[in-house]
């Protein structure tokens, strides 16, 4: 026979002290309650004559029934659905957590920054120092060297809604980590292409990691992990990130001094696979995998789940003003220097002019980190907006006022890359955030492919001052369509 432990149930007429005023209060139930716990009883009377020869599980699964019985007889009313609902919670909390390892959110975001420094510093920026030297190294046409970047963003466009679903169903932590093998893969090809053709389809191994690496799988991962609460997270991660062309154009020209075109990318590819990979493995928390969609979110903002043509609405309208703002980003990270050149800037005054974008990105993202959870990302949207649009009007105006038009522009940016992530977070909620940054991504990415080699012809035909108005332009249909989105900016009634 099996040891049982039994629990002392009281006599009939006998009701416990934290069922007495109810009995007392309510005959009828006192009387159902005495023939309660007769049933508990001869539950417990089924159990303890169960034969010694029963199997373990079996007898697991008798003791689960006897709890259940007993929970289910001494339970005052009521309680019965609410414990159903406890008891449901718990099993979708167990399935979410089942098999992850805790990490602390700031390890989290720091692994997060590191890789994506050097993830946009060895695919997204490395042209902008190599694709001269490896013109002139292997006689390559310079259009075609700068334009693998461009088939490559096309690559990670493609790829992003499967790259978005997959986070969502397993987790960021395999997607990030495979983005640091492929990168690492691209690189090489990079090094030892022979020809031009080896050239473009290592980028378009490049395209595949940038699509499972940048900000929109990073932001997916997050959002996968802490759901509503991950705006500061996001806000955090692009604070770092925004030192990645600080930190590798620099190192990018310090290794392409010493090693050449070619050593520099197996550097990175070594880097990748040193620094980036193991650090990923270790930092990144690892994820149940998802095989069903988890609960519709209860916000009044989360319209996904509600009305399906009003979500391919707000989808529409966010979709377009994103896709919109990285055009004008492409074009003008491409085309910045020799724009100002053309106007009349020397070289070593465009450069210094150039490089106040930077510092003023982080600038923005400092002060959203402060004040930006008071704010909701509508209206953030639209400062943005408002900061390129009167940037790149003043760079019209003329050189004296071209340095408070690029700060503006920096600042506007800078915002422009939190609520990317932010943006679609709040309006449509954490449920399917991952998918959905997928399917956002794509028009952007694509856009951004093409905007570069449209910005060549516009600035050929055109001149500095066509192509500066086209993208001012371009910036104020960008505050429109991001004013659409003021009616959403309701508060947040509930979270995700």
């Amino acid at each position: 026979m099996r040891t049982i432990t039994v629990i002392d149930v009281p006599k009939q007429g006998e009701p416990n002290g934290n069922q007495n005023a109810l009995l007392h209060a309510n005959p009828d139930h006192r009387r159902s309650g005495d023939q309660s716990k007769s049933e508990f009883s001869r539950a417990l009377a089924t159990d303890v004559t169960q034969p010694a020869d029963i199997n373990h599980a079996d007898g697991d699964r008798e003791d689960d029934r006897c709890k259940h019985t007993a929970r289910q007889v001494l339970q005052r009313p009521g309680e019965e659905q609410q414990n159903q609902k406890n008891d449901a919670g718990e099993g979708q909390l167990r399935e979410l957590t089942a098999g992850t390892g805790v990490r602390p959110r700031l390890l989290v975001v720091v692994v997060l920054g590191i890789g994506q420094v050097l993830v946009w510093g060895s695919t997204y920026y490395l042209p902008a120092v190599l694709a001269k030297p490896t013109a002139q190294a292997t006689g390559w046409p310079l259009a075609w060297i700068i334009g693998g970047l461009s088939i490559g963003l096309l690559i990670s466009g493609l790829v992003s809604p499967e790259v978005g679903n997959v986070i969502e169903r397993r987790g960021g932590r395999p997607v990030l980590m495979a983005s640091a093998v492929l990168t690492a893969l691209g690189l090489l090809g990079l090094a030892a292409a022979p020809n031009l053709v080896a050239y473009v389809a290592a980028w378009l191994v490049l395209g595949v990691a940038m699509g499972a690496g940048l900000y929109d799988p990073a932001f997916a991962a997050l959002g996968r992990l802490y759901g509503s609460e991950a705006r500061s997270a996001i806000t955090s991660l692009t604070l770092i990130a925004g030192f990645a062309s600080t930190i590798c154009w620099p190192l990018s020209a310090l290794m392409l001094q010493r090693f050449g075109w070619r050593g520099t990318c197996v550097a990175y590819a070594a880097l990748q696979l040193a620094l980036v990979l193991p650090v990923y493995g270790f930092g990144l928390p690892r994820e149940a995998p998802r095989e069903r969609p988890p609960p519709r979110p209860t916000s009044i903002n989360a319209v996904a789940s509600e009305r399906r043509p009003h979500f391919r609405l707000l989808f529409s309208l966010v979709a377009l003003t994103q896709t919109l703002a990285s055009i004008i980003a492409a074009v003008i990270s491409v085309h910045l220097l020799t724009t100002l050149q053309q106007r009349g800037v020397p070289l070593e005054s465009a450069v210094a002019l150039g490089a106040l974008v930077g510092p003023c990105q982080v600038g923005a993202r400092l002060l959203d980190l402060i004040f930006g959870p008071r704010v909701h990302p509508v209206w953030e949207t639209l400062i943005a907006s408002v900061f390129v649009a009167l940037g790149l009007g003043l760079l019209l105006q003329g050189y004296g006022a071209t340095w408070i038009g690029l700060v503006l522009y920096g600042g506007g940016i800078g915002l422009r890359s939190i609520v990317r992530g932010t943006l679609p977070l709040t309006l449509f909620g954490a449920h399917g955030y991952a998918s959905l940054m997928g399917r956002l991504a794509f028009p952007m990415l694509v856009a951004q492919a093409a905007a570069p080699s449209v910005g060549a012809v516009l600035l050929q035909r055109w001149g500095a001052d066509g192509i500066l108005a086209a993208l001012f332009w371009l910036a104020v249909a960008t505050l429109a369509s991001g004013a659409l989105l003021i009616p959403f900016a309701r508060p947040r009634s509930a979270a995700t």
